[in-house]
């Protein structure tokens, strides 16, 4: 038997351990930035949002340990990965890149085994460049594939923009298929035993005679927090979000207001899996912000 000292300081032992462990994952969080509060703030300034380049849509796997954003370079989009290991983070490599498509808007499946982005390659891959449209490629261990379009149910001959998933893996995202003078509104793609529904608009209180875009759907479907350029905005577009009214209808989306939105153009929503954090792209910039903010707008 052992004596109780050797098992108490074993105890000690194992808890500084484990405590260590947790301080360690906790500052590697979010490429070791300092977490914002109320106030958005610009996002790993000088390591992804720097002053020289125009950044997009961006995304956090659900451990966070991977992080996806795209980039404009030389008026060309191309999606990048920094990727956690071994308690640090990895310089940005790309990983969707082309000599004249462009690859931009990143958003992972809901069992992260695919990569979705939007791009205006040629469906042969080699052909000049069309409308864009969503595509996707598949992850098998430490290798993707080749792009794959997502198809008819989702694209058409016009522009399909932005891209985010519901738990139940429905499809949200922008489109200028309809005839509005600016064209984009918001569509749904509900998921059946493995395969993407007919896209259908989302309602008046989502879509209007405006431009509505870059949706970000939350992962139980209880609100939306969407792109949109209407006439009580501040700027070139601002952040608007719904919420999933009782009945199944979405709630007359509001203005998200001076604390996100900008003179500027805020756009590229998305929220950290655990529900902690709002990242969008604002001024060229990727900012994040304490979902906190939002809590008085429900």
């Amino acid at each position: 038997m052992k004596p109780k000292l050797f098992i108490y300081v074993c105890f000690i032992v194992e808890s500084q351990l484990v405590l260590a462990q947790s301080s360690v994952k906790n500052t590697n969080e979010y490429l070791n930035q300092v977490p914002p509060g109320l106030v958005p703030k610009v996002f790993a300034p000088g390591l992804v949002s720097l002053n020289d380049q125009l950044e997009f849509g961006s995304v956090f796997s659900k451990d966070g340990r991977d992080f996806f954003y795209a980039i404009d370079v030389h008026g060309k989009a191309e999606t990048r990965v920094m990727k956690l290991v071994n308690q640090k983070w990895t310089s940005s490599e790309q990983i969707l890149v082309g000599e004249k498509y462009s690859y931009n808007d990143p958003f992972l499946s809901p069992d992260e085994t695919k990569l979705y982005f939007i791009s205006d390659r040629a469906m042969d891959g080699t052909g000049e460049k069309k409308d864009y449209d969503i595509w996707y490629i598949q992850r098998t261990g430490l290798k993707w594939s080749a792009p794959i379009n997502a198809g008819k149910a989702i694209n058409t001959e016009k522009n399909e923009y932005y891209v985010s998933f519901s738990q139940k893996g429905d499809l949200y995202f922008s489109s200028n298929r309809g005839t509005k003078e600016k064209g984009y509104d918001i569509y749904r793609s509900t998921l059946s035993q493995g395969i993407f529904q007919q896209a259908i608009a989302l309602k008046e209180t989502v879509n209007t005679q405006y431009y509505e875009a870059d949706v970000f759907v939350a992962w139980d479907e209880s609100y939306l927090i969407f792109c949109a350029d209407r006439p009580e905005g501040y700027g070139k577009g601002d952040l608007y979000i719904s919420f999933k009214g009782e009945n199944g209808t979405w709630t007359q989306a509001k203005n998200l207001g001076k604390a996100i939105n900008t003179s500027g153009h805020e756009l590229c929503p998305f929220v950290t899996r655990d529900g902690k954090y709002l990242f969008y792209s604002s001024n060229n910039d990727i900012y994040w912000v304490s979902m906190d903010v939002l809590k008085k707008q429900n």
